[in-house]
């Protein structure tokens, strides 16, 4: 399973029809909108964006980085790599981070059919500003489910969303112990680049 893809198969959905409120929008309510909104959206253009992928990474790009906190997601991806790093080096970065994760979640959604794929369940445990996990399920051909669990945290522009655990593995986690030892040995400058050019693979 493409850990990665479920990521994105929850949290897409049009920021042009949330853009006014989303700042205003609690965790929970922000998954179970996007999952109602995605679907409704993926499979109304079916056709179109398996003709024309790159229709399908644009609307990714629109629609799912205004709900990341990419630099606040790059910074715990890099770990003590990321120390003495300039902010435009940050960004950057985590642009180039951004890159990666759109090609991977549009080139899985369309795999999704419904949204009853995707169960959201009640808030557990302590959540604060800070940090405030929301819990989902993902219905699985086999009859199964995975986990599959949001981070958000509390910004000046909302609550935005930094990590996802997928069956128990982070991708925070998965970029960190794959790019950090990388920027550690040859800087985040070429790391980057890399990035961009397709040459470093994160594997799940």
């Amino acid at each position: 399973m493409n850990k990665l893809i479920l990521l994105g198969a929850v949290l897409f959905y049009s920021s042009t029809a949330l853009a006014n409120t989303v700042e205003e929008r609690e965790p929970m309510t922000i998954i179970e909108d996007t999952t109602a909104h995605l679907f409704s959206t993926v499979n109304e253009n079916r056709a179109a964006f398996a003709e024309d992928p790159q229709q399908l990474h644009q609307v990714v790009n629109d629609d799912l980085m205004p709900l990341m906190d990419l630099e606040y997601s790059a910074r715990l991806i890099l770990g003590r790599s990321g120390r003495g790093v300039e902010p435009e080096q940050l960004e950057a970065f985590a642009d180039a981070m951004s890159s990666v994760l759109i090609n991977r979640y549009a080139d899985g959604l369309l795999n999704f059919r419904s949204d009853e794929q995707v169960e959201v369940l009640p808030m557990k445990g302590k959540n604060t500003e800070k940090l405030t996990r929301v819990r989902t399920r993902i219905k699985l051909e086999n009859g199964g489910y995975a986990p599959v669990d949001y981070a958000f945290r509390k910004t000046d522009a909302g609550w935005k969303a930094f990590d996802v655990t997928v069956e128990g593995i982070s991708y925070v986690m998965t970029f960190r112990n794959q790019i950090a030892p990388r920027v550690q040995a040859d800087g985040i400058e070429q790391v980057t680049e890399e990035i961009r050019a397709g040459n470093i693979r994160v594997n799940e």
